[in-house]
This record gives C-alpha cells, structure tokens and sequence, in this order.
C-alpha cells in the first residue's frame, strides 16, 4: 500500500464533507483544494555578496525536501546597486504529496515554536481565494540547525487553493488546521 500523507487523507475523509456541508456544495468538484504551496524568501544584501543566495536555496531546500531555485532581477535598480539578471532570492514550489508534508509539519512543529504565538492573522487573503503568510524567522522549522545559520532571516509562504472567495479559502485552510487568531 501505498503512503498518503496525514493531512491529504484527511481533506478526503473530513474536510470535504464539512465544507460540502458548510457551502452547500452539490458536486465533489465544487469543493475547493489546495493546489500548491510556495515558499520564497528575498534576499537583498546578495547584491554584494554571492554566497548568500546559496546558503538561501539550500536552507528552503533542506526544510522543504525539494530543490529550490534561485531567482533573478528582471530590471536595472540603481539606487540598489542592482543589475537585470542579478541573482536577488530564492523560492520553491511544492505540490502533490510534498505539499500536504510541508503543511503538516508547519502546522504541527513549526508554528507552535514561534515566540508569543496566538494564531495567524486572517488578514492575508488577496480578494482570489489565496493565503499568504510572513515567518520572520526560519529558525521556526527543526530542520534547519542554529548553529549553521549565517544570519536569521523570513520568508513569504503562499497558499494557492481553487477557492473562488476569501471565506471559503479560510474554511479550506482552517479545516486543514491553520491556527488562525479569534477576532
């Protein structure tokens, strides 16, 4: 038999159900899904030195399980120094069975070790069904080592569903188990 991660046999077992319920969905198609996760992180001071954009890929690499890439400037700014083509961040899209792992283990180990946490904010839906969030440290995730970090930086993590509205995104990733804050 074949492995199915947690989350993915939960959202066909439960979360289906529930939002069919909530929505009044007739057809298992109207339910919206996840459809990927992107993780991507800007680095600025790889204007002046290299080095950082690879210890930037192969830390999203090492807590995503999948290579990341780096991305490049696509215009001259030269109040930055920067030149179109010029190596500025990294970022990795995850799907499938990856996707609902990295899920789990953000819900479950990640985000209960941020200081102070009470719950994501609700407030970062873009008006298309979408959801993104700010992690201000990756120390958060337990696979990347203290020790080995050069210096502590976040990253933007986008979850991209087939929700049409903002309310039923929510109810897709609140279902799935996003700790978001109570009003």
């Amino acid at each position: 038999m074949a492995y199915i991660p947690r989350l993915k046999e939960e959202y066909k077992s439960r979360v289906i159900s529930a939002l069919k319920e909530e929505f009044g969905y007739t057809n298992v198609m109207q339910v919206p899904k996840l459809e990927k996760i992107v993780l991507s992180k800007g680095v600025g001071a790889a204007v002046s030195d290299k080095k950082l954009i690879d210890y930037a890929v192969d830390e999203l690499t090492k807590i995503t399980g999948q290579k990341a890439v780096s991305t490049i400037s696509k215009k001259d700014v030269a109040s930055f120094k920067l030149r179109k083509g010029m190596p500025i961040g990294a970022k990795v899209t995850l799907r499938g069975e990856r996707m609902y792992e990295f899920l789990d283990r953000l819900i479950t180990s990640a985000l209960p070790r941020v200081r102070d946490f009470s719950g994501i904010k609700a407030t970062g839906f873009d008006g298309r069904g979408n959801y993104n969030l700010g992690v201000l440290e990756q120390i958060i995730f337990p696979e990347i080592d203290i020790d080995k970090v050069n210096k502590i930086s976040g990253m933007d993590i986008s979850f991209v569903t087939t929700a049409k509205t903002d309310k039923e995104a929510k109810s897709l990733l609140a279902e799935l188990g996003l700790p978001f804050k109570k009003n």
